[in-house]
């Protein structure tokens, strides 16, 4: 699948644009601002997008009105469209937000529930008990999404509501051309819907991606052949910055090894999981580590491990940006995009993640690993790379058995001689392509 084959960047359209918190209902086309960026986007060597909500919503995206309106502080649309037409030209496919599991207050089937109670032909939409009370003084209680009662909650068993959900979903692809979804909490997502969203999915394009927000647990039970494609790996993001801040690569190693090591009883072998060093939702990865230096490192690290890489917008010249601050912090509005040697080092990890049969479909074994340092080897068929990181400040000198005498570095096209050991040195990261 393309996918598994992409490097993907992630906007936040809402802050990305500048737009007011509050629904003011001013229509104003703050979306083509993505236009200006797509020639940034290929720079970086991004070939996939995936936008945050883009739907009309009571606030922040997530508290969804109208699934097939985009919206009006984000423009219209034709607009919208407009961008996905552009983004498609220079070769980036595009995947939508899909908040499926809890609409906001102001989507209209609550509102028509709210206005005419029993009367309603929605009231099934919803998980609604009429003899209680919300904390809005409704008259009524609701399920809010773990107590966010501005958040709620739809009844994905109910054959309206899934028709309703699939019907947006068909004209997103008829409308915007979309080549997948990242559905919002799919750990809540009920488990037959998602194998119905798989299905109905598939008829609408063969190679229609579906990607899940998970956190913890097994990931199996979302990403399989019968539900999603792939999930996000927060497993392994917590284990990204921890390892650099407490220099303990074994922390981040053991992640990948109980993953996609070579052991028979590793669980997600083969599977293709979305990496990340930072996004909308945590402290942006130049706030997080504590040496800047290692800001390289952690996006080779994720380049390199087995999995899908998304840059999020901001974080490829190392904006700054604290959870503690607020949300908003988080989804900042930048006028124009910058560019550093952090970009420049970040187009070559894209470029040798895309052209690498190994990079997007080995397997992992570690080869090296100690406290500051880590080689591990990815493998497929036709091709095998070494990964090499130095989280040291002084240099390092690893031995071990290479399999041959000479190598290619896929991020800097130098050729690398095994003859007397690997010289790595302070603060570097290698992808040697090994000769046959």
């Amino acid at each position: 699948m393309w996918a598994y084959e992409s490097v993907f960047y992630q906007i936040y359209p809402l802050g990305f644009c500048g737009a007011p918190f509050e629904n003011d209902g001013v229509l104003e086309s703050r979306i083509l601002k993505v236009n200006d960026w797509i020639p940034h986007m290929k720079k970086l060597g991004i070939n996939a997008i995936y936008f945050s909500p883009v739907f009309e919503s009571d606030t922040h995206g997530y508290n969804t009105r109208d699934y097939k309106k985009i919206d009006c502080r984000l423009g219209t649309n034709e607009d919208f469209a407009n961008i996905c037409k552009n983004l498609h030209d220079n070769g980036i496919k595009v995947i939508l937000d899909g908040v499926f599991n809890h609409v906001g207050r102001g989507f209209w089937a609550f509102q028509d529930v709210l206005n005419k109670r029993w009367d309603s032909p929605y009231k099934d939409w919803f998980h609604i008990n009429f003899d209680g009370n919300s904390n809005y003084n409704d008259g009524l209680w609701y399920e809010g999404w773990e107590g966010n009662y501005d958040l709620v909650k739809l009844n994905l068993r109910h054959e309206d509501v899934i028709s309703h959900i699939f019907d947006a979903i068909k004209s997103w692809v008829e409308e915007f051309d979309i080549d997948g979804l990242r559905l919002d909490v799919a750990y809540c997502l009920d488990k037959d819907f998602l194998r119905r969203l798989r299905g109905f999915c598939n008829g609408l394009k063969s190679d229609f991606y579906l990607l899940g927000e998970t956190l913890h647990g097994d990931y199996n039970q979302w990403m399989n052949d019968e539900m999603l494609h792939s999930v996000t790996n927060y497993e392994c993001y917590k284990g990204l910055f921890s390892s650099f801040n407490s220099m303990n690569m074994f922390e981040i190693v053991h992640s990948l090894m109980r993953q996609f090591g070579p052991e028979n009883w590793t669980l997600y072998k083969g599977k293709h999981l979305l990496s990340f060093v930072d996004n909308h939702d945590v402290t942006r990865v130049a706030s997080v580590l504590s040496n800047e230096k290692h800001l390289p490192l952690i996006y080779a690290l994720c380049f390199g491990m087995p999995g899908i890489p998304c840059v999020y917008y901001g974080s490829e010249w190392g904006a700054k940006a604290n959870k503690s601050e607020g949300d908003p912090a988080l989804r900042a509005c930048f006028e124009e995009p910058q560019w550093t040697e952090l970009g420049d080092w970040i187009h070559a990890l894209a470029e040798a993640k895309k052209n690498s049969e190994a990079l997007n479909y080995g397997t992992f074994r570690s080869v090296v690993l100690t406290n500051k340092q880590c080689i591990f080897e990815r493998k497929s068929e036709n091709e095998r790379v070494m990964v090499a990181i130095n989280a040291d400040g002084e240099s390092y000198t690893a031995h071990f058995d290479a399999g041959c005498g000479m190598a290619v570095d896929l991020i800097s096209g130098k050729d690398h001689d095994f003859g007397a050991g690997s010289e790595l040195p302070p603060y570097s990261a290698y992808f040697w392509k090994m000769e046959r």
